[in-house]
Formats: structure tokens, C-alpha cells, sequence
């Protein structure tokens, strides 16, 4: 099992445009071989005295915290899907980042070995 999550800010008025970008990702990864991939939205987070959700990603007015991730079997399996994702002619609108509903430059993102799986 491998696991890439990310955490990035999106505007309010621009969430239901992000949710239907990451539906269209999504279900490439999927196609792809990913095993499960999850898209939540803020609803307890608040910041906090040295760090958090929206320092870590400089929320503003009107923005909200998305934390999400996806599951892969292995990182073999993730490196192969990444790699087919970037490539895919069906989301070459999408990488604009003009384009895009939210501001890449404070998204993070990393690759994770699950150390416990209850």
C-alpha cells in the first residue's frame, strides 16, 4: 500500500468547479489503477499558535482547506500512474494554471508509507 496526500486552498466560490476537476482526475487514476482516492473540504480546523491546515498552505478570507488522498497499491504502481496522469491528453486543459480553481504555488503534497491500518 502506498499513499500520496496533498492539502491545498481553494476559494469558496470556486469549490464546486474543484470538485468537478478532481472528479474528472479522479476517475483517470482510477482507470489508471489507483485504489481509492478521497476529496475532503474543512470543517474543524482551526489555526493554530506555531502551525496548521491554513497556515500551512496561507489560507485567505474566502478560501477554504482541501486535504485529500489517494490509495495505490504500491509506489511502483503510484510512480506508473503519475507518470500515465501527467501525459493524459484528457486533462491537458486542466494544467494551466490560469485554469485552475485554486493556487498551485501553495499546495504541498508528498507520498506516504502507511505505518498503521486499522
Amino acid at each position: 500500500m502506498y499513499i500520496d496526500g496533498y492539502v491545498l486552498p481553494v476559494p469558496k466560490a470556486k469549490l464546486a468547479a474543484y470538485k468537478k476537476m478532481a472528479k474528472k482526475v479522479g476517475g483517470i487514476y482510477k482507470e489508471l489503477g489507483a485504489i481509492e482516492i478521497v476529496e475532503s473540504v474543512e470543517d474543524d480546523v482551526k489555526p493554530g499558535k506555531l502551525t496548521s491546515f491554513p497556515q500551512a498552505v496561507k489560507r485567505k478570507a474566502g478560501e477554504v482547506v482541501v486535504f485529500s488522498w489517494i490509495i495505490y497499491k504500491t509506489k511502483t504502481e503510484r510512480n506508473r500512474i503519475n507518470r500515465l496522469v501527467m501525459k493524459d491528453p484528457r486533462l491537458a486543459d486542466m494544467m494551466d494554471p490560469k485554469k485552475m480553481p485554486f493556487d498551485g504555488k501553495r499546495m504541498f503534497w508528498g507520498g506516504f508509507k502507511p505505518m498503521l491500518w486499522e
